[in-house]
């Protein structure tokens, strides 16, 4: 039995709303621009009205899914169409290896052999558009003079007629895309004689065709028994979709290569339990012809390896890991995680054994992290080496080129130096780091064994290093702004604790995980006279205005103390100073004028928590003090003051919210825990006090506000 499926129309129609007047001039411009210069897919690409947007007005030659992702793209879009028109030039994309370096974004989602080019469709004064074509893999690395000649000169007569539809007032608009003609309906007219079909059909291993949707459009009874499953059901369907072992990226991975590159391909597939199958695949421009049959050396060769205990052959990057990769290389924070990701993730994936992340400083190379070197000192060679030296880093750093060396002979042809500091492996990819079109470092893998790159595993590192780059741009920058944080809220909180007659005190302060890790709760201590005081608040926001108007308060409060305020005026002038500063953020604050050698403390609280006094006795109580409300909020607000008891032995816990507060627990809960804990716990050193209470608060350790923490024992006179 031979089965054949019904004829579909392979090309789309208008988009709802749209209609099609007079010729298809863009579809026509375009089958005859691919004639021309012998291409197999293109498109066209509009400028959207009033919009910085390229929007696909038709495409040819392949189904429109295989550039999905650049349907609409923005004029800023690192991709040829859109570069073609921000420079009004021609932009040539030579093969796989020079689109993974020059466009790794496209090079991940086709990482297939084949050439491109982009051209502007313009005229003098007008931009309208776009063109791309393609070419299968055996293209020259370098576009022909006479193709160059008939792009541009097709580009500019469709403009030119764009031009004249305007003045008409007949805006182009999409047209239905150009695929090849759907197959015929009858065996003898698919095959060419019914002897042929017979023909086909005695063959013992199995044919089928598919169309360039992926769709089976004919299949012989030897493909459908190979498959496990009636020729009837196969038809008009994919096979990836309609034979369940089939269902793995990989295999649709492989049509797609084939199709774009024009290249035949192959691979292996298990059909359950235990037969292995061998898939050929034949493109042309009209779909793909698949021989099926068994394949006896693969299956021989999985039976002696699970005999001998072997590892299989090595892993396969396909386009379903290589998304994968970049999907973690997006939850990568900071440069320590970008190489501890790319030593767990990518190394093991494309068979490496150790690495090295190099960026440059200062006109040098600088190690910023590496992985499975048994002698991290081999590592050093690569520290401090002048970008101008020539070596396989600094090359593919300065070069932009990525270097890719089968074994130790070969690097020594090249490098002859390298001889004196061998690392003990046997083949390298120096692959260049570039992101926004600016170094940022080279990524080297290094193998145990000597290892062939072949042309796709080149562009698929290729690409992986353009993802590295742009990961590790992204940590740099964050590892800034960390450092920047880190050192400015190190300088607005104080360094250390003033020494206060009478008095025991620590402070702890954690940042929120998210923002900057910056904030604006501080603490601080005055040694003033005749009494001194502590102070202890939190500015809302998680940023560089909160901290920075935290040290003005934290300034003002020390202004007023020194000058011998009382709590409650210090409170209205901090007040005042923060309405007059115009920020339009507020502040809680808590303020004590201490009296250890009396045994007590005034308190005045502006919406601050009430701080919690542990007893000598181990007895917790909340206290309850007379307040005001945010600072910042009432020119005219009064801040009336407490005052409390505080025997020798006695623990005053003053903290900020993000200590007792999270989401979906009650403020008295977590008030209430916090005490029986300071109960059981208040008897330690005051520095292991502060860690205990941080380690056992809930909302400290999911971070989502800063947390600060002064800690007061008093000690009596002394």
């Amino acid at each position: 039995m031979v089965g054949v499926s019904d004829g579909q129309t392979s090309g789309q129609a208008p988009a709802a709303g749209e209609s099609r007047v007079g010729q298809p001039v863009l579809s026509v411009a375009l089958a005859a621009m691919m004639d021309e210069v012998h291409a197999h897919s293109g498109a066209v690409y509009l400028l959207a009205p009033d919009q910085p947007v390229l929007e696909m007005a038709v495409m040819a030659g392949l189904p429109r899914a295989f550039a999905a992702p650049w349907e609409r793209v923005g004029l800023s879009a690192p991709i040829p169409v859109a570069e073609a028109v921000r420079e009004r030039r021609l932009v040539w994309v030579g093969g796989e290896e020079d689109m993974a370096r020059r466009y790794p974004r496209i090079a991940v989602v086709l990482p297939y052999p084949f050439a491109l080019a982009a051209v502007p469709v313009a005229t003098a004064a007008t931009v309208y558009g776009s063109v791309f074509v393609t070419w299968p893999g055996s293209h020259p690395p370098e576009l022909s003079d006479w193709e160059r000649e008939h792009l541009t000169s097709a580009c500019d007569r469709l403009a030119r007629r764009l031009e004249r539809a305007a003045r008409a007032n007949r805006p182009p608009r999409r047209e239905p895309d150009l695929l090849a003609a759907p197959p015929l309906t009858g065996v003898a007219g698919t095959l060419g004689t019914v002897e042929a079909a017979r023909m086909v059909a005695r063959l013992p291993y199995g044919l089928i065709s598919l169309d360039l949707h992926g769709r089976i459009a004919f299949a012989n009874e030897a493909a459908g028994e190979l498959l496990g499953k009636p020729v009837g059901e196969l038809l008009g369907t994919q096979p990836w979709a309609s034979v369940p072992w089939l269902n793995d990226p990989m295999y649709e991975d492989r049509y797609r290569a084939a199709l774009i590159s024009q290249h035949i391909t192959s691979f292996v597939a298990l059909r359950p339990p235990g037969t292995w199958l061998s898939f050929r695949l034949y493109p042309s421009t009209t779909g793909l012809s698949v021989r099926i049959s068994r394949a006896r050396a693969v299956a021989e060769l999985a039976r002696d390896t699970a005999r001998s205990g072997d590892a299989g052959p090595a892993r396969l990057v396909t386009i379903s890991t290589v998304l994968s990769l970049a999907g973690a290389l997006t939850e990568a924070a900071g440069v320590e995680d970008v190489v501890q990701l790319v030593a767990d993730e990518i190394a093991p994936a494309v068979g490496s054994t150790a690495l090295v992340m190099l960026g440059s400083r200062g006109g040098r190379l600088h190690v910023l992290g590496h992985r499975g070197y048994a002698d991290p000192h081999v590592v050093e060679r690569f520290h401090g080496v002048p970008v101008s030296e020539r070596t396989p880093g600094t090359q593919a750093l300065s070069s932009g080129v990525p270097g890719f060396y089968d074994s130790q002979e070969q690097l020594e042809r090249v490098y002859p130096r390298r001889q004196e500091a061998s690392d003990g492996f046997a083949a390298w990819a120096y692959l260049p780091l570039i992101a926004s079109g600016r170094p940022v470092g080279t990524c080297v893998l290094a193998y145990g064994e000597p290892h062939v790159f072949p042309p796709e595993e080149r562009a698929v590192l290729t690409s992986l290093g353009g993802l590295i780059a742009q990961a590790l741009e992204r940590a740099q920058l964050y590892d800034a702004k960390h450092r920047l944080a880190h050192g400015l809220q190190e300088a607005l909180l104080p360094r250390s604790l003033a020494r206060l007659p009478g008095l025991e005190a620590a402070a702890r302060y954690v940042p929120a995980t998210h923002g900057m890790e910056i904030g604006g709760d501080f603490y601080d201590l005055v040694p003033a006279r005749p009494l001194p005081a502590a102070v202890i608040g939190d500015v809302q926001g998680h940023n560089v205005t909160a901290a920075g108007l935290m040290g003005q308060i934290r300034t003002g409060v020390r202004a007023y103390t020194t000058v011998g305020q009382p709590p409650q005026e210090v409170m209205r002038g901090t007040n005042r100073l923060l309405i007059d500063l115009g920020a339009d953020l507020f502040a809680s604050c808590l303020y004590l004028r201490l009296d250890p050698a009396h045994g007590r403390a005034v308190m005045s609280r502006a919406g601050h928590p009430p701080p919690l006094l542990r007893r000598p006795d181990g007895k917790v109580r909340v206290l309850d003090l007379a307040g005001g409300p945010l600072l910042g909020i009432d020119a005219s607000a009064t801040y009336p003051t407490t005052q409390v008891s505080i025997a020798p032995g006695s623990v005053l816990v003053l903290y900020t919210d993000g200590l007792v507060e999270s989401p979906g627990v009650d403020i008295e809960d977590s008030l209430a825990d916090l005490g029986e804990l300071l109960t059981e716990t208040g008897d330690l050193p005051l520095d292991l006090l502060a860690d205990e209470l941080v380690r056992h608060s809930p909302a400290a350790r999911q971070r989502g506000d800063d947390v600060a923490v002064l800690l007061l024992r008093a000690l009596g006179e002394r």
